[in-house]
């Protein structure tokens, strides 16, 4: 095959390349800021040179659950979660087949992050956190915004499977 002949990727790969790009830029910031408070409780514990700050736990909390969310919406981009090789044998047909399979259940899951997380959204609207007196909807709207990226992020490895069933090139 001629380099030539590859297709440049299309107006939504190069959405979702950016998108994840994005993700992993603020996963990066998100852990950065997330050694702020954690540093503030610590120093503060066992220390007299700080108060001793609650707003600092709970920011924590919140900054802890946006890592794990964008983590989670990057592991769904590179496919990184585990997987389990029962069958090794099965060809590149065969191997689309069962990651079609088991991106089902991610499917399903995503589904349910997206609809019972604006529902969680919605309970948490015109609510604020208790310590650090942040509108609790910033937290909240975690679960369906990760849902809706596994679901962007589930459709092109959808696309790529199919074509590999079908016998079409899976980067077009």
């Amino acid at each position: 095959m001629n380099p030539t002949d590859i297709a440049p990727p299309s107006l939504w790969r190069r959405f979702t390349a950016a998108y994840s790009a994005l993700l992993s830029h603020l996963l990066v910031v998100a852990v950065a800021i997330l050694i702020i408070p954690v540093s503030l409780q610590i120093f503060s514990r066992y220390t007299d040179l700080i108060p001793a700050y609650i707003w600092t736990e709970e920011m924590a909390r919140f900054l802890f659950i946006w890592t794990i969310m964008i983590g989670a919406m990057i592991g769904v981009r590179e496919s990184t979660h585990f997987e389990v090789d029962l069958l090794p044998q099965l060809g590149p047909r065969g191997e689309a087949v069962a990651r079609m399979l088991g991106r089902l259940g991610v499917l399903a899951l995503a589904l349910v992050f997206v609809w019972a997380g604006i529902q969680f959204t919605r309970f948490g609207w015109y609510r604020i956190s208790e310590l650090a007196e942040l509108p609790l909807w910033l937290i909240h709207i975690a679960w369906p915004v990760m849902g809706l990226t596994w679901l962007v992020f589930l459709g092109e490895q959808f696309v790529d499977d199919f074509k590999t069933i079908t016998g079409r090139s899976a980067q077009s």
